[in-house]
């Protein structure tokens, strides 16, 4: 394990226990991940659901809705896009259907409709790559779950009225590799997204996702902080140090459930505590969803769960504008983000699906090409994750497609949420994110975005 991993691991489960070892409080903004023995998930509120149906946790999404082999459900809500929209809207059909699309939709600005796309011996419908969630013909409704009628004559299960769906990619429980919950800003695609119970929380707060974990924010999006200066369910914050970290006052009819409780600051005045931690907002935020009240010694801010670790031989890197997660030698990790524009928006960064999107953006078509541009980064012999997040996969770096066993040639490459990641070949010292938002719409369609741990300007630890 490298130091950096290390200190990290180590870190993480001291603020866990409640301290910080002496000589480690500069490492306060390294704490990304919780150690893998004894970790903390995310409750949520229970709720009446179909026969069958069941509620799984999952290490960076939180828990999500599944079937009873543990297979996660998803939605597609509607987005608009620079000439339309596509996904389904809120109490309507279904809209993926089992036509196999052949060419462009023309939904993305600058190309036009029409186009023929790269994969149509092999390309799979809608339905093909996200199965509906079917009821049976004696299925009823229940609380939020409801079911409405496909072109097909199938019944499909809908959850707050949203057409439900499996991804093909996910094979056991806990798989979360269709989609992820970071939002899809901007010209991002009309993506799948999780579907999942509300997490237990009272209502004044709100979870929301990170590239690391589920952050605990206010109705306003300010952060919340606990500081290692409390005592379980005491706030030592008072006077001064009140004016800077604000408690995060309850209401007089709040009551304790679950993780949370109520203390008493002063008579008729009460704040909020999460697993025994007092919460705060800092007063010098400088914007919403910010983790720079973390760089003040004793201070973090608070998750409803976090991920494990990555990789050990990974390390965390100062970039110019956050922390980056790098590979041994402190190269920027890169991940790749594709779906095309036909109505259905299927993804093209998987390694199962057609990778001509990559090899046009990287080299040209050029494979060779490719390599010196965006390297895989390679996994040892052996190498193992205990994230669940993270696996070893074998590749043909001719094709960008996996490869069996026995091939010549193949490569041994990490994987994160079953994808190869990547090095770029012009970052030059530790902390270089030069490809960051490589590709068509600052990488978001078609192209590469740097793994961000911490971005305290431009919220990508929040998007995708």
């Amino acid at each position: 394990m490298s130091r950096t991993a290390a200190l990290v691991l180590t870190v993480a489960v001291f603020v866990l226990n409640g301290a910080i070892p002496a000589g480690a409080e500069e490492l306060g903004s390294l704490l990304y991940w919780q150690p893998a023995e004894g970790a903390v998930w995310e409750e949520h509120f229970e709720e009446p659901m179909p026969p069958g149906f069941q509620v799984v946790q999952t290490e960076l999404d939180g828990p999500v809705f599944a079937d009873a082999e543990g297979r996660t459900f998803y939605t597609w809500p509607q987005k608009d896009l620079r000439n339309g929209g596509t996904g389904d809207r809120q109490g309507g059909v279904s809209n993926c259907t089992d036509t196999v699309q052949r060419t462009s939709a023309g939904l993305m600005s600058p190309y036009p409709p029409g186009l023929v796309l790269p994969d149509l011996d092999s390309r799979p419908s809608c339905v093909e790559a996200w199965p509906p969630v079917l009821a049976d013909e004696d299925a009823e409704p229940v609380g939020e779950w409801d079911i409405i009628d496909r072109e097909d004559g199938t019944r499909q299960w809908t959850h707050d009225g949203y057409p439900l769906y499996r991804s093909a990619f996910d094979k056991k429980k806990g798989d979360v590799l269709g989609a992820y919950r970071l939002e899809a800003r901007g010209d991002a695609p009309a993506v799948r997204t999780p579907a999942g119970p509300k997490p237990a929380i009272p209502p004044s707060f709100q979870v929301l996702q990170t590239t690391t974990g589920r952050l605990l924010i206010d109705l306003n999006g300010d952060s919340l902080y606990a500081w290692e200066g409390d005592e379980p369910n005491k706030s030592n914050c008072y006077d001064a140090c009140a004016e800077i970290w604000k408690p995060a006052l309850a209401p007089a009819t709040a009551l304790a459930q679950n993780d949370w409780d109520v203390i008493e600051r002063s008579p008729g005045r009460n704040q909020w505590t999460f697993r025994g931690q007092p919460l705060y907002t800092y007063a010098s935020d400088p914007k919403a969803r910010s983790l720079r009240g973390s760089d003040i010694a004793g201070w973090t801010n608070v998750y409803t769960q976090r991920a494990l670790p990555p990789p050990a031989e990974f390390t965390v890197q100062d970039a110019r504008i956050g922390q980056v997660l790098a590979d041994a030698n402190g190269k920027t990790i890169y991940i790749y983000n594709c779906a095309d524009d036909a109505f259905d928006q299927l993804s093209c960064d998987h390694p199962d699906r057609p990778q001509d999107y990559r090899l046009a953006l990287c080299g040209a078509g050029d494979p060779e090409r490719c390599l010196e541009t965006f390297q895989y980064v390679p996994a040892p012999a052996g190498a193992e994750s205990v994230s669940h997040l993270w696996s070893v996969m074998l590749i043909d770096p001719m094709t960008g497609r996996r490869a069996e066993p026995g091939l010549e040639g193949a490569l041994s490459v990490w994987a994160y949420r079953d994808r190869p990641v990547y090095t770029y070949g012009e970052d030059y010292v530790p902390g270089d994110a030069n490809a960051d938002s490589y590709g068509e719409f600052n990488g978001r369609r078609n192209g590469f975005k740097a793994f961000w741990l911490r971005d305290d300007f431009r919220d990508n630890m929040f998007s995708r």
